[in-house]
């Protein structure tokens, strides 16, 4: 490199000086780079002491086959293999059975763990049975292409090795816990942990139940059981209350709770562990009861700001911070994670901590910051030995105008080298590694974070997740050890997922338009024309989206604005396509203005005629696919996308109308935009998948007593609505974060919001009077409020037929 660099310089211009400080720069980082990679494989050494014997493994990755194929558990045979057979990587490798009797094993899959032996099975049957398989909520699995025992294709030759380019496959944000998976028993568990095994998850995040664990931990420092009333939040909204967002919202969390969630727990990293998965446990960061200070009144304990409330209400909001300098930060920390060997036995050497997420240090002197970072691994550390840092590193990009190169530098210099590993959380759409000289030297997995809230949108980035991780990897003096999958809720865009869990082991970018053929074969398990031809358009379109704007589902339906129309913008509100930069507020959620000069506008990244054409194609292809489950939520989604971008501009008619004091025009189009909530109702209500009433009774299973039923129901409501506090006339801060394209939803709750709105809207301009935006904020919060502490029924079970209902719809409004 310093040969062809002075073969492209005037040799005159070249200084002494000059030279032996990039050769100075030339032996740091590569001597960085060497204690990484030295630093890595002692992790993983040691890892894989900690994991279960052949036996153990083989036999749970035997487990996966049998509840996913159990026609087929005598067709394979299971080997683990050690990773020197891999050239020192974790690899599987699958060959023909050298059983000559069609009766016996026909396929053999060995791995360096039972994950990768499990990754093994699913790539067989993907790419030779031509099988798909999915989360039971996006249409579940295909398996009726898998040929019947006996008859299963065999591979080439010596057979295939895939090795994996990257140590780690990471996945989870520490908001999943409550978007998707609060309301979970054993039953959903263990499917989602089978999902992860084939998907290749070897380094899952584990944090059900840890409200157990710091009740054991504080109770050691004197605080009891009432002194944790206010720390813990209710079910939906544990993650912030771990995070210090917030307090007691949404609680008390009864002790029955905690015992379920620990029990849970057990059972969960039981099964992970058996599987050769690494869990994530978490650590502590400084979050602290209130109560903590009076029992410790000498202690440097502070209240953080405001995360989101309407009006700094103390009940929930400025949570209390223990610093970092403080002795006691350490003996709490060194606590919690000893409390947790001791519960869950030494099962690794991986902690999850976030510092300050989204919410700012006191100071951003480097010193502090490093005393700060330093603290909390020593914590770590203390409890146990050989402990690594796992960071989520959001905070660089929801705070970037606080973290700049030295703070942080401070934060990821502030332990030893290579006890920390960063996960690039955002990676798709706004990498860090790149802008900051790979983390400075400190190893990180290059994640993916594509949804927000759990909405359910249909949106994605694959150029960036076929290229990505590649291009991450073999950048100069790159420290990426791993990929990841970060959203904050699962269960939509099954294809994006999909691709992104093959970036562990691919090496080189994936040829899109082949894949999307091959994945359109498989999900429907047929090679269906307008099927193929449908996805290279979603491919181009609501796949492609190339604007840098981070997506969040601001439809109107789902999240309607708190706008006044009187005012006037001067803005073109009949505009079919509208792009609005994003733009990050106080609060650190991202969201589109809303003020008296802009009308807050959904991103629309596509041209939605090419999306209706694609819908019209897969309407066609319909009597092809009959009793396909994956072929039907595919159809119910995407007709709900395409009715929901429709909307959006009969609202905004709607207001042209208004503006332009037509009566008759406004009321026409406020009755079409309630007929679309009607009709995208009836379609949803079409697929199990789709149904309010799932998730509103399975946080009432969860109940032991008639007044936690209540409770968990109220926190189910809420998370999906108004998500946080209100007063009379000001809604959440955080309303329709979490929204839902759900039936029931839609009818109980959405529809009642617009039919209010439009209804001031009219009367206001049939007296000539300007709208009144604070009347109509007092009249919706109190029916949101009465609604989310409703006990209104759902329905659980899916009525009407899905394709001949959008055939209708279709007609409708696009023929």
């Amino acid at each position: 490199m310093l040969k062809e660099n002075l073969k492209m310089s005037n040799p005159l211009l070249v200084f002494v000086p000059l030279l032996v400080l990039s050769l100075s720069l030339s032996l740091v980082t590569s001597t960085s780079l060497m204690k990484e990679e030295e630093s890595m494989r002692v992790l993983l050494r040691n890892l894989d002491n900690q994991k279960p014997s052949s036996s153990v493994q083989e036999a749970a990755a035997m487990g996966v086959l049998q509840r996913l194929l159990p026609t087929h558990v005598s067709s394979f045979d299971f080997k683990l293999i050690s990773k020197k057979v891999c050239g020192g990587s974790s690899c599987f490798y699958i060959k023909n059975s050298n059983i000559s009797s069609r009766r016996g094993s026909e396929i053999k899959i060995e791995g360096t763990t039972a994950v990768e032996i499990t990754s093994g099975l699913h790539w067989y049957l993907k790419y030779w049975c031509g099988a798909h398989i999915s989360w039971d909520k996006t249409g579940g699995i295909q398996i009726a292409s898998v040929p019947k025992p006996g008859s299963l294709p065999p591979v080439k030759d010596e057979g295939v090795l895939v090795k994996r380019p990257v140590p780690w496959n990471y996945y989870q944000n520490v908001v999943t816990s409550s978007y998707s998976y609060v309301w979970w028993d054993w039953n959903r568990w263990e499917k989602e942990i089978d999902w992860m095994a084939l998907q290749g998850i070897n380094l899952p995040l584990a944090f059900t139940g840890q409200e157990s664990i710091w009740q054991k931990v504080f109770k050691g420092f004197n605080l009891s059981n009432s002194d944790l009333s206010d720390f813990f939040g209710g079910p939906a909204f544990l993650a912030w209350a771990r995070m210090a967002n917030l307090h007691g919202w949404g609680g008390p969390l009864p002790q029955s709770w905690l015992d379920q969630q620990l029990v849970l727990q057990k059972v969960i990293l039981s099964r992970m562990i058996e599987l050769g998965m690494t869990p994530v446990l978490p650590s502590f960061s400084g979050n602290v009861p209130a109560a903590l200070k009076k029992i410790f009144p000498s202690a440097n304990i502070t209240r953080l700001g405001d995360w989101n409330t309407v009006n700094g209400d103390r009940r929930w909001c400025c949570t209390f911070l223990l610093d970092a300098s403080d002795p006691l930060f350490v003996q709490i920390g060194e606590s919690f994670v000893k409390q947790q060997i001791k519960e869950y036995g030494d099962i690794t050497k991986i902690y999850s901590c976030d510092t300050f997420n989204e919410n700012l240090p006191p100071t951003n002197d480097p010193k502090y910051i490093s005393q700060l970072g330093a603290a909390v691994y020593k914590a770590m550390s203390k409890g146990n030995n050989d402990a690594v840092w796992l960071m989520q590193g959001w905070l660089f990009s929801s705070n970037s105008d606080f973290w700049h190169p030295p703070q942080m530098r401070a934060l990821l210099h502030s332990v030893p080298f290579g006890k920390m590993i960063v996960l690039d959380l955002f990676a798709e759409v706004k990498p860090i590694w790149e802008k900051s000289s790979q983390f400075y030297g400190t190893p990180y997995i290059w994640c993916m974070l594509h949804n927000f809230g759990g909405n359910i949108e249909m949106y994605g980035i694959l150029d960036a997740v076929s290229k990505g991780p590649i291009e991450a990897r073999v950048s100069q003096n790159s420290t990426m050890v791993g990929v990841g999958m970060c959203m904050e809720g699962i269960e939509q865009n099954p294809v994006v997922y999909e691709l992104m869990s093959e970036m562990a082991f691919r090496s080189e970018k994936v040829q899109l338009k082949e894949w999307l053929k091959s994945y359109s074969r498989r999900r429907y398990g047929k090679e269906i024309h307008q099927m193929e031809v449908a996805w290279e358009i979603l491919y181009r379109t609501i796949y492609n989206c190339t604007d840098g704007i981070a997506d969040h589902n601001k439809d109107y339906i789902v999240e309607f604005p708190d706008w006044n129309p009187s005012w006037n913008s001067g803005s073109n509100m009949s505009k079919r396509k509208t792009q609005h930069h994003l733009r990050q507020e106080t609060t650190f959620r991202f969201s589109f203005a809303e003020t008296k000069s802009v009308l807050p506008q959904p991103h629309l990244w596509y041209s939605t005629e090419e999306v209706i054409h694609a819908l019209q194609l897969f309407i066609d292809a319909g009597n092809s696919l009959a009793g396909s489950l994956t072929y039907r939520y595919d159809l119910v989604d995407l007709t709900r996308q395409v009715l929901s971008k429709l909307a959006n501009q009969v609202y905004l008619d709607s207001l042209a109308a208004f503006k332009h004091k037509n009566a008759k025009a406004l009321s026409s189009a406020s009755e079409k935009f309630a007929e679309l909530i009607m009709d995208i109702d009836m379609l949803l209500a079409s697929d199990d998948n789709f149904l309010l009433g799932t998730w509103l009774e399975s946080a009432k299973k969860c109940a032991t007593t008639p007044s936690e039923m209540r409770q968990y129901e109220w926190n189910a409501r809420t998370q999906v609505t108004m998500w946080y506090d209100t007063t009379k006339n000001n809604q959440s801060k955080l309303h329709d974060y979490a929204n839902k394209f759900w039936s029931g939803l839609l009818e109980g709750y959405y529809l009642p919001r617009a039919s209010t709105y439009f209804g001031h809207l009219l009367r206001s301009l049939k007296a000539n009077q300007s709208f009144n935006l604070e009347e109509w904020r007092r009249e919706w919060i109190s029916y949101s409020s009465k609604w989310q502490s409703g006990a209104t029924l759902y329905p659980v079970k899916a009525q009407g037929h899905a394709l001949t209902i959008s055939k209708a719809l279709f007609k409708k409004y696009f023929s």
